[in-house]
């Protein structure tokens, strides 16, 4: 009988009925007043109602009959923690580590324990150890908890804020939270942390669909441009339509060449988020790589109008007008963007800008519309015509040799081109 009270109170506890519970547990005791499980399960239903102390209780006698009971164990540390005994909470919890070495939980208590205690190294170890079992246990809700307790902990590359004593702890960060910390851990340069812990929660969760966005962001990032692409595919198969990932899918494939299919996830992504003025700037950067540079400028424009502070939308609209022979346009554009960076206190960005502003201010000046026009048609009789090869050739010089005129570049090619054929 007495296990048909023991049953009935499992029931009960799973249809969150905790006072009926402790009513059939307490009437399964009166058989067996021994049984060690009895005690454990009706602490838990207490610990559910609140009555911590009863739970502590029953958690006591349950170790009394059986020291090796090691779920008991985390259950007192957990009850202790509440109580705010920290010591006993972590004598408990060490005790239940010591039983299995393998139990992620009992870690991931610890390491919230020594967080409170303020060691936070062996916060860390603990968070790390108990994400990597999690990870063994194909348990990705958990271990990706651990990983955003651990990203909070790991020391800030600037100098952080001191808060007052009586400031909270930061609450533990959201998926989407932790996924923008990774994407600006990967912005930062840090890219081989943010794949390592990409490639954990893929590990963990297969069908992750915002993980591989995310880790194709990274791709794009270290240039990997064929295994971003992969990953935004994988990313829209389970269902994740977002624009970052048609915007980040379209300036790999620019990458490559495929401007049509750049521009169709361009128009994709604005289709569902038409105030992003990013898509708007990587839209105008295809433009600009095609020789469009009238509508590279009208996206950027259109970027501004969304956030009249994107120093990347001015300095790559100063790019598009340089291309144009619009010098004093872009040397205007070209100091707002060094102007803002220098505001942000970005300053790799701010010396970039600086050089090629003055990159224009001591170059020869510039050729008329004409001449190069006549230096394009000069170009396409070298190639035969086919305007996607002096594309290719051109956008070689422009990586080679970054920060010059659109009429620089055509010249080099030129010349590089007579040169290989002996004119």
């Amino acid at each position: 009988m007495n296990e048909d009270f023991y049953k009935q109170g499992l029931e009960k506890a799973q249809q969150k009925d905790f006072v009926g519970a402790i009513e059939s547990f307490n009437r399964a005791l009166q058989a067996n007043p021994h049984w060690e499980a009895l005690y454990y399960r009706r602490g838990l239903a207490y610990f559910d109602t609140g009555a911590i102390h009863q739970a502590v209780s029953d958690y006591t006698k349950a170790i009394e009959i059986n020291p090796q009971y090691t779920e008991v164990y985390y259950g007192r540390a957990l009850a202790r923690l509440v109580l705010k005994n920290l010591p006993g909470a972590l004598a408990d919890v060490e005790r239940a580590i010591a039983l299995n070495r393998d139990y992620a939980g009992a870690y991931n208590l610890r390491a919230t324990i020594y967080r409170k205690q303020g060691k936070i190294h062996d916060a860390i170890a603990n968070f790390k150890q108990a994400a990597e079992l999690y990870l063994e246990q194909k348990d990705s809700e958990n271990c990706r908890r651990c990983l955003s307790s651990l990203q909070q902990l790991q020391p800030k590359p600037k100098t952080a804020v001191v808060q007052s004593p009586t400031t909270k702890p930061a609450p533990i960060l959201s998926t989407q939270d932790y996924f923008n910390q990774l994407l600006e851990k990967a912005q930062q340069g840090d890219t081989r942390q943010a794949m390592e812990d990409l490639n954990w929660i893929l590990t963990a969760d297969p069908q992750d669909a915002k993980a591989y966005c995310c880790r194709g962001v990274v791709y794009s990032k270290m240039g990997k441009y064929k295994d971003a692409i992969a990953d935004f595919n994988q990313s829209l198969r389970l269902n994740f339509q977002d624009a970052i990932v048609y915007r980040n899918r379209g300036k790999a494939r620019s990458h490559f060449g495929d401007y049509q299919g750049a521009m169709a996830d361009f128009h994709q992504a604005l289709q569902l988020q038409p105030e992003d003025e990013l898509t708007y700037i990587a839209r105008g950067n295809a433009y600009r790589i095609m020789g469009d540079y009238l509508k590279a400028i009208e996206d950027y424009n259109q970027a501004l109008q969304k956030n009249p502070d994107d120093p990347q939308a001015y300095y790559n609209r100063a790019m598009a007008y340089t291309c144009l022979e619009e010098m004093q346009l872009a040397c205007a554009d070209y100091q707002k963007a060094a102007s803002i960076f220098c505001e942000q206190e970005d300053w790799d960005n701010y010396q970039f800008v600086i050089d090629s502003l003055h990159k224009i201010n001591t170059s020869q000046p510039e050729r008329t519309k004409a001449t190069f026009q006549l230096l394009r048609q000069r170009l396409l009789r070298l190639v035969g015509g086919y305007w996607e090869i002096a594309e290719r050739l051109l956008e070689q010089a422009k990586y080679n040799y970054p920060g010059m005129a659109e009429s620089w570049y055509m010249e080099k090619v030129i010349r590089d081109l007579e040169r290989d054929r002996g004119v």
